[in-house]
């Protein structure tokens, strides 16, 4: 039996919310008409109440450009730059999350002693008691409450297909929030500073550890060039062996001595050949001092025989005298010819010795630039390890000198196109005109739903009232 009466109540219900009427609904409102007056009025107090005790907001606005690419200060920088588009947004996020950082938000904190500031941290009625008991130190949960205030006020976000961030600050009073967002800007840019900076720092910290290795290696490969130098005997003018040059030298000398030997020789030959034939007397070769006086003492000697032969005869004691003087110098000519021949075989044979002697020396320098140049193949080898190593130690000094310098150059590429100005109103709670509309809508709605829901109910107990 109870559950046909509970069927059969389900059923009432529903053929009486069947022949519900709009004239239903206008006489519950009619009815509910202080109801809803009440939660209007109510929820417009409580409008008013919030919008007078409700603790301001300021919030301000600052856009940054954070673009990928940083400064370009030397050729080769210790940050790769990439062209890729995915991954520069990626950087760029990566920046974004490093504006509202714990480690950018702790510079904040401390450069403008929020944790003094009552606005982000009250300390609660328990925090002496805690204390007490705890006998910790309350600094570090001071600055954790204030990191966490902080964070809640403080948000950023890219553009949609820009790399313009914007970053959103709010506080009590509108010029701390500006102060606030002008502090965080300062940070972001110091925290991207010193965190380049200590890379770099880094880097050239491992160099400089790298550096002692590799000016070790270069000393020691530069020992072994000059020791091996001074093994073999290798000495070196510019890039040429001295072994090298001395046998050029030589080499020249004697094409030089074979020319001096051949003109010798000939100049000989032509004297011996000319005194055999008499004819010294003409020879242009055949010249000295003692010659041409000799020369001159004999023609003065016929000039003065064909005189005398035209006044004297042939067996006239002045013509014998002239004639015993003219073959004495014939005598003396002869001699002094062939002195000269002697002396001009004498230089040829001393040219000869000359150039077997220079022959001899062109082949033992010649063997010993044989041994230099063998020894060079492996001179060469530790002269080009020695460079090598010379270059890269350059390098590495070069290179840790420049990130030095580096670490004293901010090249992030962060610029600030919209500053953030004090605003003209508040951002939260909106005005009070807004907030009693408000107000005066939500009771509204209550108030009508909580008329509805009594005339309905109503409406489903009447059949039951009049059973009973």
């Amino acid at each position: 039996m109870p559950a046909v009466s509970q069927r059969g109540s389900v059923h009432d219900y529903t053929e009486r919310l069947r022949h519900l009427s709009p004239d239903d609904i206008l006489a519950w409102l009619n009815r509910g008409k202080y109801l809803i007056a009440a939660a209007v009025l109510a929820c417009v107090a409580a409008a008013f109440i919030y919008a007078q005790t409700a603790t301001p907001r300021y919030t301000v606005y600052t856009d940054l450009v954070v673009d990928p690419s940083n400064l370009q200060v030397v050729d080769d920088d210790v940050f790769a730059n990439t062209q890729q588009r995915d991954t520069q947004l990626l950087e760029v996020e990566s920046k974004l999350r490093i504006l509202t950082s714990r480690n950018v938000l702790e510079r904040v904190i401390d450069r403008m002693n929020l944790a003094e500031d009552p606005e982000f941290f009250r300390p609660g009625w328990l925090d002496p008691i805690k204390q007490l008991f705890s006998g910790k130190s309350a600094d570090g949960d001071r600055k954790l409450a204030v990191l966490r205030a902080l964070s809640e006020r403080v948000e950023a976000s890219r553009e949609e297909r820009s790399y313009v961030v914007v970053l959103s600050v709010w506080t009590e009073d509108p010029f701390k929030s500006v102060e606030l967002s002008n502090a965080i800007v300062d940070a972001f840019e110091t925290e991207l500073f010193e965190a380049a900076s200590g890379s770099a720092g880094r880097v050239v910290s491992s160099i400089s550890e790298r550096l002692d290795e590799l000016r070790a290696n270069v000393t020691e490969a530069e020992a072994r060039v000059e020791a091996f130098k001074r093994q073999n005997g290798l000495q070196s003018n510019g890039e040429q062996l001295v072994s090298a040059r001395r046998s050029s030298e030589l080499d020249d000398q004697v094409l030089q001595a074979q020319e001096r030997q051949i003109q010798l020789g000939t100049r000989y030959r032509e004297l011996e050949r000319a005194l055999n034939e008499r004819s010294s007397a003409t020879l242009p070769a055949f010249q000295s001092n003692a010659l041409v006086s000799l020369r001159a003492q004999y023609n003065q000697l016929q000039q003065q025989l064909q005189a005398l032969s035209l006044t004297y005869l042939d067996r006239h004691p002045r013509l014998q005298a002239i004639r015993t003087e003219i073959a004495s110098v014939e005598r003396a000519m002869v001699a002094e010819a062939q002195r000269i021949v002697n002396a001009a075989k004498l230089d040829a044979d001393q040219a000869q010795s000359v150039v077997q002697e220079l022959r001899q020396r062109a082949q033992a320098e010649e063997n010993a630039v044989f041994e230099d140049n063998s020894s060079m193949v492996r001179l060469r080898e530790l002269e080009r390890d020695a460079r090598a190593k010379a270059a890269l130690y350059e390098t590495f000094l070069s290179r840790s000198q420049e990130i030095t310098e580096r670490q004293q150059i901010d090249t992030s590429n962060i610029r600030v196109i919209s500053r953030a100005v004090p605003p003209i109103s508040r951002s939260w709670p909106p005005r009070t005109l807004i907030l009693l509309a408000a107000g005066a809508f939500a009771g509204l709605f209550i108030g009508v739903g909580l008329a509805l829901a009594l005339g309905l109910l109503r409406y489903l107990r009447e059949p039951q009232a009049r059973a009973a």
